[in-house]
């Protein structure tokens, strides 16, 4: 029943109501109050029912049915940005889990649940070398490899190895043993995957030879996971985002073509309805069996064809022909000889560890309040623009000439619809007084009407895409010098390989969000720098990367968040202006008028002028750096502690040199296009992986808080191991 006041006051008398009526309606403003109070007791009963079952209940009761269950509360990480589920999901799986207790299956999925991460569970009593018992003959694991198998020679030393090995008798928890009869290793793909699709490839030079990657990095190729459809299936290579090998690719495509010579099906892994890789010469598709996995190291050329025997031996040998060798491990193509392409296009996956640089992620949460102005203008940047569509262009450097025509006051967006380079010399880009240009890589929505199809302005969906342009950007105000409302650019999920200048003029916001400014050298390219006389203009840098900063003290702010500023062993920031930087990781030596700063790393020495004001909070810098004042960093920190574990009695140099040199930052990588840029090794110090205000890691890669997956792993291995085994958590990438 709904109780509301009209429905309580029709079921009055009829000669209530008509006194009612003359009196003024008291009676009805009295059911009206009583019918809200019951509105209210009928919507909490309902609620009550709901909160019985998992699926339905309040969050706030969610902890409450888990522990009806036994349910230990974790980290509550789903709200960061760790691809991890929320805690309602683990609670209504609990029951499930508990069912298939002790086995591998389900200590892998208790690892992806809890960490985000693919895992591999191995059970290390399979990997032992063994004698054999007559009565019971086992054919695996023999003590010594077959040396003429291939796949046990290529998964050795990874989680996929079937190879037998001696007993360890260290234990694994510490990641020493693994060997052993009650081990159990938990492994673990740190690096998502993100894909690119029809991105231009970068050729070497004018002759047949190309990198996958845009900027021409050698790079290796990752595999985009295949979903595993049942619950007991342990992981396999073709289920984990690891690098591609060669070996694995190439007897793919062998037994293709094998089995089109013999007229027999193929069952393909890596090459099925989702392609790892796809190459498109010309705008057609190579198909895969004319595809030739290599070395490419020398940069060798592709064969034009290859011979196949029958297996039935009953027909001649047979010649299918070969467009393209491929290197996944370095990222490279080549052609055979003679073959120039006009225009070689690709579609792959890289790996790296978070939604930081752009790419094909989603960054709604980051285009949403840029789009709470009504767009009034927009355009579309493509390749492939159809010639009767008004809205969509070529070229950026068109976009641009047709945004620098649009009066003061315009709020417009730039939207690059696809993932290929645009190699242009982009004009300088204007943004008069009360005008906000938004560029950004998005799909455009359209709906398809009578008269036509149209598209909606405004209607953005930022997934899916990272175009590449390649070229220098110049953005200028030309608000006059007193204007209170100059303009405001935002770029957004961009690869730019060149610089970005901020000439004179008065320019009020610039934000760089989730972009990569390619770090490279010389170091013109990917700077970005502001010049003087822009006396009202804020800097935001967020999940991006980018090369060296320059700014002059006419700028009256430079806010950094997630990312990372990468100056090649040189100077990474010189801003002599006030500056607020959050977890982000800056990879050379620094300048700054003012500095507030909390959850970063500095590799190199850091010095602010003003020295009075700022605190610079739970980071990692250099002990020579000149900054406020520090609040818990390393290593001033530990060597604190030291000291006063020895007072009265100074700390000796010798132990000084060593604290510092331990509490150094250490990275997997600090070259940037390898898959572990920015990762801080496994290597680096625990006070610094774990040295944040909120126990997760400083730097870029804060947000993932790893210590708190790991711990959560920990947790639910304490629940669901068997008695007597133990289990080390391993890290493949």
């Amino acid at each position: 029943m709904s109780f509301d006041a009209d429905t309580l006051y029709r079921l009055m008398p009829a000669v209530y109501r008509l006194r009612d009526a003359d009196l003024g309606e008291p009676l009805k403003a009295l059911l009206t109050v009583i019918a809200e109070q019951a509105e209210i007791l009928e919507e909490d009963l309902a609620q009550l029912y709901d909160d019985q079952f998992i699926e339905t209940c309040a969050s706030w009761v969610v902890p409450y049915l888990g522990d009806l269950i036994g349910d230990r509360p974790l980290y509550n990480l789903s709200q960061a940005s760790t691809k991890i589920g929320n805690p309602r999901a683990e609670v209504a799986n609990t029951i499930g889990y508990r069912r298939r207790k002790g086995t591998a299956s389900v200590l892998e999925q208790l690892a992806r649940d809890t960490t985000g991460w693919n895992a591999r569970v191995v059970e290390f009593f399979q990997r032992l070398a063994t004698t054999q018992y007559m009565n019971h003959i086992r054919s695996t694991p023999l003590a010594t490899p077959d040396l003429r198998l291939w796949q046990p020679l290529e998964f050795l030393q990874t989680p996929f190895e079937t190879t037998a090995h001696t007993a360890d008798v260290r234990r694994i928890p510490l990641r020493r043993g693994r060997y052993n009869i009650a081990n159990i290793g938990i492994f673990l793909w740190r690096l998502f995957p993100y894909s690119i699709t029809r991105g231009t490839a970068r050729a070497v030079t004018a002759d047949g030879r190309y990198w996958f990657h845009p900027v021409g990095l050698d790079t290796p190729l990752f595999n985009p996971p295949q979903t595993e459809t049942e619950f007991t299936h342990l992981a396999e290579p073709a289920n984990v985002p690891e690098p591609l090998r060669r070996r694995v690719l190439h007897e793919e495509l062998e037994t293709r073509r094998q089995n089109l010579v013999d007229g027999q099906a193929t069952v393909p892994v890596y090459f099925g309805s989702t392609p790892v890789l796809q190459i498109f010469l010309n705008d057609l598709l190579i198909p895969p069996e004319e595809i030739a996995i290599c070395n490419l190291a020398d940069w060798r050329r592709s064969p034009t064809s290859k011979s196949y025997q029958p297996t039935d031996r009953k027909q001649p040998p047979q010649t299918l022909p070969i467009q393209v060798a491929v290197d996944p491990v370095l990222g490279r193509i080549t052609f055979p000889d003679g073959v120039v392409p006009e225009k070689v296009e690709v579609s792959y996956t890289y790996g790296f560890s978070a939604d930081v640089g752009g790419g094909s992620y989603d960054r709604s949460s980051s285009v949403l309040p840029v789009l709470q102005r009504q767009i009034t203008w927009q355009k579309g940047v493509t390749a492939i623009a159809p010639l009767n569509d008004p809205d969509l262009l070529a070229t950026l450097t068109e976009a641009i000439a047709a945004w620098n025509t649009q009066p003061a006051g315009t709020v417009g967006a730039i939207t690059l619809l696809d993932s290929r380079t645009y190699a242009e010399a982009f004009p300088t880009i204007m943004i008069p007084a009360g005008s906000q240009l938004l560029i950004v890589a998005a799909d455009w929505a359209q709906v398809i009407e009578p008269s036509g199809t149209r598209r909606i302005v405004g209607q953005l969906t930022p997934i899916g895409l990272r175009p590449h342009l390649l070229g220098n950007l110049s953005i200028q105000g030309t608000a006059a010098v007193n204007d209170p409302s100059p303009g405001e650019c935002i770029l957004n999920g961009l690869l730019v390989e060149g610089s970005l200048t901020v000439p004179s003029g008065n320019l009020g916001d610039l934000q760089i969000s989730h972009c990569t400014l390619v770090p490279s050298l010389p170091r013109s390219q990917g700077e970005c720098i502001v010049e003087a006389a822009n006396p009202q203009l804020n800097v935001w840098i967020n999940h991006s990367i980018c090369g060296s900063l320059a700014l002059p003290d006419k700028v009256p702010k430079l806010r950094i968040d997630s990312s990372i500023v990468d100056g090649l062993g040189g100077v990474a920031i010189a801003a002599r202006t006030p500056t607020d930087l959050n977890t982000s990781t800056i990879l050379g030596s620094s300048t700054f008028d003012s500095l507030e700063a909390s959850n970063s790393i500095f590799t190199k020495k850091a010095i602010a002028t003003r020295r009075q004001i700022g605190c610079v909070r739970f980071s990692a810098l250099p002990i020579d750096s000149q900054v406020p004042r520090r609040y818990r960093c390393q290593p001033n920190l530990a060597l604190a502690q030291s000291a006063a574990a020895l007072h009265p009695n100074p700390l000796p140099l010798a132990e000084q040199t060593a604290i510092s040199l331990r509490l150094t930052p250490q990275f997997t990588s600090q070259r940037y296009g390898d898959p572990a840029y920015g990762q801080l090794s496994q290597r680096c110090a625990v006070e610094i992986r774990q040295g944040a205000d909120d126990e997760a890691e400083m730097g870029v890669f804060h947000d993932l808080f790893q210590p708190q997956r790991e711990i959560n792993l920990q947790v639910r291995l304490d629940e669901y191991l068997r008695f007597g085994l133990e289990a080390g958590i391993f890290y493949v990438t």
